[in-house]
């Protein structure tokens, strides 16, 4: 036989030949799937490699058919990583291109075949021929005819090979080495999520009215809270009983103006100082819209409150004041040296998703419906609405006076403002504004905005916004971050039971089979079989704002992300980014205002978070420190899952 013909029988025959290695210390020769020498025990060179680079290193494969015996130096040898087949097993194969022989054991082998008596040319193996490195040895039957004893000692030889290979190939698994570049296991791939029949609406269900949640956003003392008080009086909100109860108690207080706003002030310290301090949760129907209020406080001291209620939002109304100096306040701060809650809450509610936005300009009874003055809110605080990437044709201006009820639900009957304003009423807008696609294919997520007591059963329940997928009674969920299963009880919207909720809706989620206390704001009631990541270490993508000082590494920050408030600090500035979002070629030292940065940020507790590109309620992030919000950005890569 030709050593042509032999090669083509290699192949034909799918050989699989025997890889060694030989141990630096006693030179003996090892099997390739050895890591460590049989007769000494040391490790094998090229393993400890393989765990700092991610390749292994063949310390011994023979490819050339020879009578010379090994030589005692295998430095030469050039590993080559062979095409790997990602269709079935992952596992990989590798050819060498060394250039040593064989031992004589085989060479003696080979020299007894149908070659004798002729000069033995070395013929190399192509490197096209597969060379696997698993467990596995040359089959007897494949064996050249030699001798009975050269046969018996190579079964003997090849026998105790593949138990030593089977027993340490275990060990190999048990090592997992994650930068090895052989892959011991199978890739888990989660199955598709397939939604069920019950998920979808029906055609029953066509004439409910469209769920729309809307945030009423503001500086301080704008007139969120009196707006959103008069709206639920004027559309029959709020009996007659409990508004005649506000007016009588606000005016033994002297805040005789007040009543309205109490309709959402609700807990004793937020009538006493005047202020909103949480986000009051109100209902009211227009012709096209079952509209949820989130009245959010403006005064800077509650913003976390605000980006945990607001984060909810599908549109939003930011309410201007009027007044001379009030304005101008909510633009630069109190001073002129501050940011002021008119600017960072354009800019929170722009980065938790908002793109239609109605500018409520208050007050204008007290400016005398003065166009000019209007006229001047709109160029200024336009131009910065721009800068936030509002669009013009999504932003609606609407002067109005909520406490005179002036073009809130019907046109304005005061001529002062009829003379030069002829557009929509505050309702109308709210019924111009376009749902945002509200997707149930996907799994179950409801981030847990708060936990409160349920009216009907006295049991704490989740309360929060579905984002994706749909739930009904009977469903299983997971408690994240506890990780425990449960079963839903009882789902509730607007305090009334209903058997299915699905995303957009803002329902109150009883479980059983899960403590109460595993329940807290900022946990995620997940699809089981689909669990929300938990981490602490995040890669952002964060825009800066205007800040004075600089962020470096090392900076401490509160970190928020959809309910979640932690502490953390930033660990890594990777590189700044272009308007083209090309990163830099270096990382940079330090940011400042207005630069586009991808950073890691590492949480002082573990958060349910999700890349946003596959969940953005779950990866919007915001950074905030002394007062201030200094950047916000969204979640690129979730690192360090629990």
């Amino acid at each position: 036989m030709s050593p042509l013909s032999f090669v083509e029988s290699v192949k034909k025959s799918s050989i699989v030949v025997p890889v060694l290695w030989r141990c630096p210390m006693c030179m003996f020769d090892n099997h390739e799937s050895i890591v460590y020498c049989e007769m000494c025990g040391v490790f094998r060179e090229s393993f400890m490699k393989s765990a700092r680079d991610g390749s292994i290193i063949g310390n011994g494969i023979s490819s050339n058919f020879g009578t010379s015996p090994m030589p005692k130096s295998d430095s030469t040898k050039m590993p080559a990583k062979t095409p790997t087949d990602f269709s079935g097993s992952p596992e990989r194969t590798y050819a060498s291109t060394s250039h040593e022989k064989v031992s004589s054991a085989q060479s003696a082998s080979v020299g007894s075949s149908s070659f004798t008596g002729k000069k033995m040319k070395h013929t190399a193996v192509p490197e096209d021929v597969a060379v696997d490195r698993t467990a596995r040895l040359i089959p007897d039957h494949f064996q050249l005819k030699e001798g009975q004893s050269s046969r018996a000692a190579r079964a003997s030889s090849s026998a105790q090979n593949e138990n030593v290979a089977q027993t340490l190939s275990s060990d190999i698994r048990k090592l997992n080495i994650e930068k090895n570049d052989v892959d011991i296991t199978k890739p888990y791939l989660p199955e598709e999520y397939k939604p069920e029949k019950w998920m979808f609406a029906v055609e029953e269900e066509s004439g409910v009215l469209s769920q729309l949640n809307l945030a009423i956003v503001g500086h301080v003392d704008s007139g969120k809270s009196t707006l959103s008080g008069r709206l639920l009086h004027l559309l029959g909100r709020i009996s007659k009983k409990d508004m005649h109860k506000n007016e009588k108690e606000a005016k033994e207080k002297g805040k005789g103006s007040f009543s309205y706003a109490w309709a959402m002030d609700e807990s004793t310290e937020e009538r006493e100082r005047g202020v909103t301090m949480t986000v009051a949760v109100a209902y009211l129907e227009t012709k096209k819209y079952r509209v949820v209020l989130l009245d959010s406080p403006g005064h800077k001291d509650f913003v976390p409150n605000m980006i945990s209620g607001a984060t909810q939002a599908d549109a939003a109304i930011l309410v201007v004041d009027a007044c001379t100096g009030s304005f101008e306040a909510g633009m630069d701060g109190e001073g002129g040296k501050s940011i002021g809650q008119t600017k960072e809450h354009s800019q929170l509610v722009r980065s938790f998703g908002v793109e239609q936005l109605i500018v409520a300009v208050n007050k204008m009874d007290v400016v005398g419906y003065s166009k000019d003055r209007f006229e001047f809110i709109k160029v200024r605080l336009g131009n910065f609405l721009r800068s936030c990437n509002f669009k013009d044709s999504s932003v609606t201006w609407i002067p109005l006076s909520a406490v005179e009820n002036q073009n809130l639900i019907k046109i304005p009957s005061d001529a002062r403002l009829t003379t030069w304003y002829q557009g929509l009423c505050l309702l109308d807008a709210i019924d111009s504004f376009q749902l945002p696609s509200r997707d149930v294919s996907k799994p179950l997520i409801l981030p847990i905005c708060d936990v409160i007591k349920s009216q009907s059963t006295g049991q704490l329940s989740a309360f929060g916004k579905l984002e994706t997928g749909a739930i009904k009674n009977g469903s299983k969920v997971l408690v994240s971050p506890c990780g425990q299963v449960a079963t839903v009880k009882i789902i509730e919207r607007d305090s009334n039971s209903c058997d299915i909720a699905r995303a957009g809706d803002n329902v109150a989620v009883s479980l059983h089979g899960v403590d109460g206390s595993r329940l807290i704001p900022g946990g995620v009631l997940c699809s089981p079989g689909f669990p929300v990541p938990v981490s602490n270490i995040l890669e952002l993508r964060v825009l800066v704002l205007d800040i004075t000082i600089p962020i470096l590494v090392g900076y401490q920050v509160e970190f928020y992300i959809h309910h979640v408030k932690e502490a953390a600090r930033v660990t890594k500035i990777v590189a700044l980014l272009d308007k083209a979002g090309k990163p830099s070629k270096t990382a940079p030292r330090f940011l400042k205002s207005k630069q586009n940065a991808i950073v890691q940020v590492t949480l002082d507790g573990a958060v349910c978070v999700q890349e946003f590109s596959k969940c953005r309620a779950l990866g919007r992030a915001f950074l905030r420190s002394s007062g201030s919000t200094i950047a916000i950005g969204v979640v690129m890569r979730v690192l360090g899952q629990e």
